[in-house]
């Protein structure tokens, strides 16, 4: 029962922390021993912890309070979102139907998955200036090719003999794509707009710490001119909590909505977990002659 129980999914998300802290204070120790002057820049786990308390509760000397800078940062990643997922979902649809487009598309797809998320920051900060229009264009071209190779993908993986049932009936392609495509794609596109929620998030924070008069990422440079650090730590963990409390309570729950047809993991896991079914068979006396 207790090797279970350690062994079940709560103990290692109670588990990761717990060493992550146990980590953060021998770090502490360690730079202390070696550069004692650097004690004063370290944040304490309990200076973080404070800050955090003051940030929740409203208490804090940001112009913004955290709810106010989650909002303007929330409201253009679902902006970027929205556009990055129509346009990767045409484009990367368009390349999975037709060679020709996919050559057309492929090496730029890639040139941009290649450029990191600080070059489109500063390209969109000296583009458009500070504002909302600079953020969200990054967020568009930090997340748009993860869903172009996610769709495209799933159009090259889409099964086959369901597209040989419909032209056999002579259903229109047009139906086709509709009613025997899009279905096939979904988990592609469940998996591209998570990835483009990642990323684009990432590249807006980025892209409001150099282009932002507001927002998550300008909060977090705020703090950082102020020589705050244990505020910087702060705000890069109410960026992870905000990131798990998405994906716990928007895609986990989108995903067993959307795809409750299939079978949940633990069932493969408690299937794999299993011993091995021994069958006996009755001994067969060789035959002679």
């Amino acid at each position: 029962m207790l090797f279970r129980a350690l062994k079940g999914p709560l103990s290692g998300r109670l588990t990761f922390p717990l060493v992550c802290l146990g980590v953060w204070l021998l770090t502490i120790e360690l730079v202390a021993s070696i550069w004692p002057f650097a004690v004063d820049v370290l944040p304490t786990p309990w200076q973080v912890a404070g800050f955090m308390w003051d940030e929740i509760t409203g208490n804090t000397l940001a112009p913004h309070n955290v709810y106010q800078t989650f909002w303007i940062s929330l409201q253009r990643l679902g902006a970027g979102m929205l556009i990055a997922m129509v346009v990767g979902g045409v484009v990367g649809l368009a390349m999975g139907l037709s060679k020709s487009v996919n050559a057309f598309f492929n090496d730029w797809v890639v040139a941009i998955l290649a450029m990191p998320n600080l070059a489109w920051a500063l390209f969109c900060s000296l583009a458009f200036g500070f504002g909302d229009t600079g953020p969200i264009i990054a967020v568009v071209l930090t997340g748009v090719p993860y869903v172009i190779i996610n769709v495209r993908e799933g159009v090259r993986n889409a099964p086959s003999d369901l597209y040989d049932m419909a032209r056999a009936f002579g259903v229109p392609r047009e139906r086709a794509i509709r009613h025997v495509l899009i279905p096939s794609l979904m988990p592609f596109l469940f998996a591209a707009g998570r990835y483009a929620f990642a990323l684009g998030w990432k590249g807006l924070v980025v892209a409001e710490v150099f282009g932002g008069q507001d927002g998550a990422g300008w909060t977090i440079k705020f703090w950082y001119d102020a020589h705050r650090a244990y505020g910087v730590i702060g705000y890069a963990l109410l960026f992870v909590i905000f990131a798990l409390f998405f994906e716990k309570f928007l895609f986990d729950k989108l995903s067993r909505r959307i795809f409750r047809w299939r079978p949940e993991a633990s069932v493969a896991e408690e299937a794999f977990d299993q011993p091995p079914a021994v069958t006996t068979e009755p001994q067969r006396t060789p035959q002679h002659g």
